[in-house]
């Protein structure tokens, strides 16, 4: 396929023809991909991730139900050999600035029987199996804009790399690929850029309650042997957020 770039510059864009497109490559795209390979094997999907490799932008961990993977992928307890510690204790406590006290541990949070994970882990794991189902999954493919034909969505454009400051091809200009299916779905996560272009398009905000986002910070830490709790998950409310904020960890 030929574009012309800003109106300024003609450029070849290959295509590719898939049954469907995914953007994203965290737990819900790759579980969204595998369960459609699963139930239609002689169809053809692809998984298109921004991050370099799979699981480099969710670098996170995160306390998993794992109902829905037993579902999905049996043999996970078996196979998958990464981060999977049971949760055996959960503590709740609130901070002032000064100070901190226990409270009773309200049941929503309680994760009996869930398993404290590494996402980046996981994810990577599952794009391993959803290529054994001949899954075709694209790190470092990131979806820029939906792709329309009669008002319809068939698909999307992948960002173009060596684009000049003045948004003209410069010396090491590649174009994005354009990728066609027959179902496209998002699973950018938060704020994803190709849904806020299709929200704003469809009006599929229009009304409907508005969504609320907060801010997240994370950090990894790596503890010396001993200084560490295994299956201790810790939530805490309180300083450093004000009475009028929400929130937590």
């Amino acid at each position: 396929m030929r574009f012309q770039h800003k109106e300024t510059i003609v450029v070849d864009r290959e295509v590719m023809q898939y049954d469907m497109v995914v953007v994203g490559a965290g737990p819900a795209g790759l579980a969204c991909a595998i369960r459609f390979k699963q139930q239609q094997p002689g169809l053809s999907v692809c998984v298109l991730e921004k991050g370099a490799e799979v699981g480099s932008h969710i670098l996170s961990g995160a306390v998993m139900q794992p109902d829905a993977l037993d579902e999905l992928l049996p043999e996970w307890r078996k196979s998958y050999l990464g981060i999977r510690v049971a949760a055996t204790i959960d503590k709740f406590r609130f901070m002032t600035k000064q100070r901190s006290w226990w409270f009773p541990l309200p049941p929503q949070l309680n994760n009996h029987g869930n398993f404290i994970v590494s996402l980046g882990a996981l994810c990577a794991w599952m794009a391993s199996k959803a290529e054994e189902l001949e899954i075709d999954v694209f790190p470092g493919f990131t979806a820029a804009q939906p792709l329309f034909e009669n008002s319809a969505v068939i698909g999307v454009r992948c960002g173009d790399m060596g684009v000049s400051a003045d948004d003209t091809p410069g010396p090491n200009f590649a174009a994005g690929v354009d990728i066609h299916a027959k179902l496209t779905v998002l699973a950018e996560g938060c704020r994803g850029s190709v849904s806020k272009q299709l929200i704003r398009e469809f009006q599929l905000d229009k009304d409907c309650s508005p969504q609320t986002y907060g801010l997240g910070f994370k950090e990894l830490w790596q503890l010396p042997d001993g200084r560490g709790q295994a299956g201790l998950i810790q939530h805490s409310v309180g300083w450093p957020l004000n009475n009028n904020t929400y929130g937590g960890s």
